[in-house]
């Protein structure tokens, strides 16, 4: 008896342990607005000399809310010194529920620097779930290639 409560124990104690990373995620979080800053590499540096890689960048805003529609009011570029190069979308541009717009440098276009940044404003009529903003990375010479996802953080709410 004692063999099968341990047992029972340890088999509890695995499925515990192999269920957390299925419980791990996004936290669910509604709200009426935000501006979000989406960190972008148009070049990253490699090899000894730090020679300058460079990348393309997409910026990917999907409205993950089943329901309503998000608009988004501004996105703008900016470069490693805070200077902004480009402001997106002459009018508001809104979202349907599940869809997503984007936005993409080109490999070529390095004004940026390593240090670029997208800033995103969206809002909402009511309460919704946030939108999942992030900016994938790639680049590719000769038989290398490289990519990577930079999720945008939340840096104003609106009330």
């Amino acid at each position: 008896m004692r063999i099968s409560i341990s047992r029972l124990t340890l088999t509890a104690l695995a499925v515990v342990m192999f269920s957390l990373p299925a419980l791990a995620g996004r936290e669910i979080n509604l709200s009426k607005g935000q501006t979000i800053y989406v960190p972008v590499y148009s070049h990253i540096y490699q090899g000894i000399k730090g020679k300058p890689y460079n990348l393309s960048a997409l910026l990917s805003i999907r409205n993950v809310d089943y329901n309503d529609f998000i608009t988004v009011t501004a996105v703008q570029y900016y470069d490693d010194n805070g200077k902004m190069l480009k402001s997106y979308f002459e009018k508001p541009i809104t979202i349907p529920p599940m869809g997503t717009t984007e936005v993409h440098i080109p490999e070529r276009d390095t004004s940026g620097g390593s240090g670029a940044n997208f800033t995103v404003v969206w809002e909402s009529a009511k309460k919704v779930s946030t939108p999942i903003i992030q900016a994938v990375m790639i680049g590719t010479a000769s038989t290398q290639g490289i990519s990577f996802v930079c999720d945008g953080v939340a840096i104003e709410e609106k009330e």
